[in-house]
């Protein structure tokens, strides 16, 4: 039977982590609200974007943009992972790696190179593991998405997309529904397609200076870049909104687990005292 002293260090020990387990989730409550404002804030732009973009795909239709060009057949394929660089946020990034694997899986069986873009470095690290053709990386993105961390690494696929080197593009992350609930998509970035851009209420042509050419792709490729964007807003809410349920189940699993060691501490204390004058009384009788 373990000693009091040892029972109260034990205590001590788990008060110590339940403290730690409750302030980690404080602080994801805090970020997760920071995450889901700069969702917010980007939806806007992000939805005025793919409405220009979607009238502009139409409007010019001697010049077809490679962004929507759908290639013949299928042998290069990029895949843009998106991940939390930390863990402790419960099965958030095994489930997106595990769909990302039965994906890339899948291309390998039918013969197709895949090309990968790793965005957090819980995904860099299972890409390296796997010896996958790792093209682009960023980490250290930090709690907010911030479009200069990782505009860098994504436009290697798109630039590889647009020169004909990738023959489609497709994007893994977690997509946020709530604070506890949280799913891992995988969505087609390139070529992109109707219900991507969405149909145009009404039909009119622009006039384009200097080039068309120029113009149009530019556009098409900030409204990639700011799906690129929201998604990786959602994967950072969707991280902070695991921590925030996996922190207060440890701190939930510190408390049992200290009323149980008091439990223990009290029920040893109590023994001993019985010994003691159990103790007492045998030596008085004795004398």
């Amino acid at each position: 039977m373990a000693s009091l002293q040892d029972i109260r260090g034990k205590i001590g020990t788990v008060e110590n982590l339940r403290k730690l387990t409750h302030a980690m989730e404080m602080v994801a409550q805090s970020k997760i609200r920071m995450v889901r404002d700069a969702m917010d804030a980007a939806r806007p732009y992000a939805e005025k974007i793919r409405n220009v973009s979607a009238h502009m795909s139409r409007a010019h239709p001697e010049y077809k943009s490679p962004y929507l060009s759908v290639r013949d057949g299928v042998s290069r394929i990029g895949l843009l992972l998106v991940t939390s660089d930390k863990g402790m946020c419960g099965p958030l990034n095994s489930n997106a790696l595990r769909l990302a694997l039965q994906s890339m899986k899948g291309w390998e069986e039918r013969k197709i190179e895949v090309e990968v873009c790793a965005l957090g470095a819980k995904g860099l690290s299972f890409m390296k593991r796997l010896n996958a053709r790792i093209v682009s990386a960023a980490v250290g993105m930090g709690d907010t998405p911030k479009m200069e961390r990782f505009a860098h690494p994504t436009r290697v696929l798109l630039n590889a997309y647009k020169e004909g080197r990738l023959d489609a593009v497709f994007m893994c992350y977690t997509r946020f529904i709530n604070t506890i609930a949280h799913q891992p998509v995988m969505e087609q970035l390139l070529p992109l397609k109707g219900e991507a851009l969405g149909s145009p209420s009404g039909y009119w042509d622009y006039i384009y200076e200097p080039d068309p050419r120029i113009i149009v792709d530019e556009m098409l490729r900030r409204h990639i870049e700011s799906q690129i964007y929201l998604a990786v807003a959602e994967n950072m809410a969707s991280e902070q909104g695991a921590r925030m349920v996996a922190m207060h189940a440890a701190t939930e699993n510190a408390d049992h687990a200290i009323d149980e060691l008091k439990q223990i501490y009290h029920k040893t204390r109590q023994a001993a005292i019985t010994e003691e004058i159990t103790e007492i009384v045998a030596g008085a009788a004795a004398v």
